[in-house]
Order: C-alpha cells, then structure tokens, then sequence
C-alpha cells in the first residue's frame, strides 16, 4: 500500500516536496521490497522535482532502511510500516512497528558480532529519534543531500 503527499513547483530548502507511506508485511524479500521502494521514491524525487540525489544517498538511504526493517522484523510482531520524505536538502525515513520496547543503539565494540544496526543507523544520519508511540514506535533517520549545484554565472571574464 502506498500514499503520497503532493509536491509543489517551488520548493523552499526545507519544505518536503513529496512523501509516500507503506505497509510492509513480515514476508519473505520485505527488505528487498522496502530497498525498492525507497530507491523507487527518490527515482521519482530526481524525475519529477530534480532533487539533487547523489549515489551516496541512495546507498545511505537503502542502509538505513534495510536495517530499520529489518530490526522491526527481528523484534516486532505485526506490521511495519515505512514513510518516506524528502526536501531539497534530505532525505527522510520513518519506521514505525509495534513493539514497545525501545532499542538502544550500543556502543561500538569490534570484537561484537550482530546488533550493529542502530549504530550504522545512527553513524549515516544527520538526524536519528526513536519516539514511543501509544502502540509501538516510530524510529526517524535523515540522510543529508547535497546542496543544489548553484546556478552558472552570467557574468563575462574580465
């Protein structure tokens, strides 16, 4: 299930040009189809707003989903479901699960195999909120875009 917020011509630096939400099933290839989702929607970003989005943000932004989901999956029964957002200057992911317990990201330890996620999660991020919510949880990360290349100068050499 997807929805979608509506974009507008201009946008100012901060304001979100589109957004789209979806539902997730615990199935087999739900972290594939979340990574396709995502790159789907900043596909559309770059089309059809010309939002500047380099290759590291679309690495960044499948990283920080794949391991979201895959956390809710590990820990949560029942749905999850992931809102997407972007301006001109980030990306914006959401997911949302129902467990109510709230994940600690630990602290780094080499010698520890697994349950690095949050730590990545957090390490990418120019933002990252775990917010409690009446039925679960909502953890939020943003991905920093670049700024827009500026426009060429009309001015001659002298």
């Amino acid at each position: 299930m997807e929805s979608e917020g509506i974009g507008a011509a201009r946008a100012t630096p901060g304001q979100r040009l589109i957004q789209a939400s979806y539902a997730l099933d615990a199935g087999e290839g739900c972290i594939g189809q979340a990574r396709r989702h995502a790159l789907a929607f900043l596909e559309r970003a770059v089309h059809e707003h010309r939002v500047v989005v380099p290759e590291r943000a679309r690495d960044l932004t499948q990283l920080v989903v794949s391991e979201l989901v895959t956390n809710a999956l590990k820990y949560a029964p029942g749905p999850v479901l992931m809102k997407l957002g972007i301006t001109t200057r980030r990306m914006e992911v959401t997911m949302w699960d129902s467990a109510l317990a709230v994940p600690v990201a630990l602290t780094s330890d080499p010698a520890r195999i697994g349950r690095h996620g949050l730590e990545i999660v957090k390490a990418v991020s120019e933002y990252f909120v775990i917010q409690p919510d009446s039925v679960g949880k909502r953890i939020t990360a943003h991905i920093a875009l670049p700024d827009p290349p500026s426009e060429p100068s009309l001015r001659t050499p002298t």
